[in-house]
């Protein structure tokens, strides 16, 4: 499994060549503060990389979610929406959002790894 991440604090972990686990990184949650609702999308629903794929709205602020490769998506994580809470607590596990199908495998080779994202965060 690989994870790669969004300018905008998403993170991607690609499971195989066509389906991939989208949510927000440690970074972004600690920003955000206690999230309290998330807006997920529908299953089937496709979008482009960029694209708004959902919100999530804390103590502090909303904040859109952005996919970080264009995709279908194939499942949401029901027990996020029924306990925001988690996105806050285990973020890059429990707290994920969405599950996709990529349409361009190669695609999040565009993305961030893990030392050039700790970069960014670094240095905002």
């Amino acid at each position: 499994m690989t994870t790669k991440f969004t300018n905008d604090h998403e993170w991607i972990n690609i499971e195989d060549h066509e389906a991939a686990v989208v949510g927000i990184t440690l970074h972004a949650q600690d920003a955000l503060g206690d999230i309290v609702f998330v807006d997920l999308p529908a299953v089937g629903a496709r979008f482009a990389k960029g694209d708004v794929a959902g919100v999530v709205e804390s103590v502090k602020a909303a904040a859109d979610l952005y996919m970080p490769v264009a995709g279908e998506i194939v499942e949401v994580n029901e027990a996020l929406r029924a306990d925001p809470s988690l996105a806050n607590s285990d973020p890059q596990a429990a707290g994920w959002f969405f599950k996709i199908k990529v349409a361009d495998p190669g695609a999040a080779d565009a993305l961030l790894d893990q030392g050039a994202y700790d970069e960014l965060v670094k240095n905002a």
